[in-house]
């Protein structure tokens, strides 16, 4: 039997292509400043990932990555991505 070279139908991808193609997302972060300098970022909606930088672009640059890294760790292992939701902030006062 002989097969032949055939362009891909509309819609569909050569093998591999699919797995190339990469989806984008996005999520809310919360930079906290600390005493010492720099920040700390958190990402509500991927609490896996803490990071910090020097400045405010070392801070998000080093949140980015490790975004990355956790979305590939989450496809490798069949784990959800989750949907991104803006945290929502309160002040809370006590007496200590």
């Amino acid at each position: 039997m002989r097969y032949r070279n055939r362009e891909p139908r509309f819609g569909a991808y050569p093998s591999g292509m699919q797995e190339q193609m990469a989806a984008n997302y996005s999520f809310s972060v919360i930079l906290e400043p600390q005493e010492e300098g720099g920040f700390t970022v958190l990402v509500p909606a991927l609490p896996e990932v803490v990071t910090e930088g020097d400045t405010e672009q070392e801070a998000l640059a080093s949140a980015e990555e490790a975004i990355r890294a956790i979305l590939s760790y989450r496809q490798d292992h069949g784990i959800a991505i989750p949907s991104d939701t803006p945290p929502e902030i309160r002040r809370i006062t006590v007496a200590a």
